[in-house]
């Protein structure tokens, strides 16, 4: 023992003066952080594991299912922003819109910059009829990527033409189809607001490139109903007779008894 001693005073006169001692605490650390590493890069793994079980759960249907996997992934990682972004996803499938607009709020939290979560949060809110709310999340998922916010442009439309803003309306839809110019929703939409804000020659052409690029829309035979009133106003009573009647073979009753009364 007294040669231990003896042995441990010479190392420590060989210590630089007011060098700390470690005495083999250095490879202890090292070793605790590889395991402090290696434990978490385990528990990453399953968090990611677990959210891509999700994803392929909510893409075949298990919309409960996915909540799950979502909601272990977020137990593991706590800030794993899409893990809440994707169960938002879930919840909206479900009619869960108040949930998934919650999701949204904490992927945003996590990382404000996540223009995906912005805009999910919009539609959430527009769905709920909270067009104000759904203006300022829609307009933010347009400043972080307008390159890629058709989508952001065309709801914003919406909302704004729902709040009687036809001609934010008309620019917003504009906007979007400058990015994607072969969605006939938005064609038919904006047709609608420019033909309210009286300008019925914009809004025939509009009817027209819509009915062009998808002539077997949901919205067909409104807009078949929508161009015959445009075309009429315009004097065209010929083309405004021809559409009536297609509106009318499309099942619209108000166009059929339109064309009954003024079309031979």
């Amino acid at each position: 023992m007294r040669r231990q001693t003896n042995a441990l005073v010479a190392a420590l006169l060989l210590l630089p003066l007011g060098q700390p001692l470690l005495l083999g605490s250095t490879t202890a650390l090292a070793t605790a952080a590889v395991v402090l590493s290696t434990q978490a890069a385990h528990a990453q793994s399953t968090a990611v594991h677990h959210n891509n079980r999700g994803v392929d759960k909510n893409n075949s249907g298990d919309h409960q299912g996915a909540i799950v996997d979502f909601t272990k992934a977020i137990e593991i990682d706590p800030q794993y922003a899409l893990a809440y972004y994707n169960r938002g996803l879930a919840k909206s499938e479900l009619g869960d819109h108040q949930g998934a607009i919650a999701d949204y709020t904490k992927a945003i939290a996590i990382n404000p910059q996540y223009a995906s979560a912005y805009n999910n949060r919009g539609l959430e809110k527009m769905d709920s009829d909270d067009c104000q709310g759904a203006i300022a999340d829609l307009t933010k998922a347009i400043r972080i990527n307008s390159k890629n916010a058709d989508g952001a442009y065309g709801a914003r439309a919406f909302c704004r033409a729902q709040l009687k803003d036809y001609q934010g309306a008309i620019s917003d839809y504009s906007k979007a189809l400058e990015i994607d110019p072969d969605v006939a929703l938005w064609l038919f939409h904006r047709g609608i607001a420019k033909y309210i804000s009286g300008d019925r020659k914009g809004a025939i052409q509009d009817y027209t490139q819509g009915l062009t690029i998808d002539p077997t829309h949901d919205m067909s035979g409104t807009i078949y109903y929508f161009r015959a009133r445009s075309r009429g106003a315009e004097g065209d009573i010929q083309g405004a007779c021809l559409d009536l009647k297609k509106a009318a073979s499309l099942g619209k009753e108000d166009a059929a008894k339109l064309a009954k009364r003024n079309c031979r």
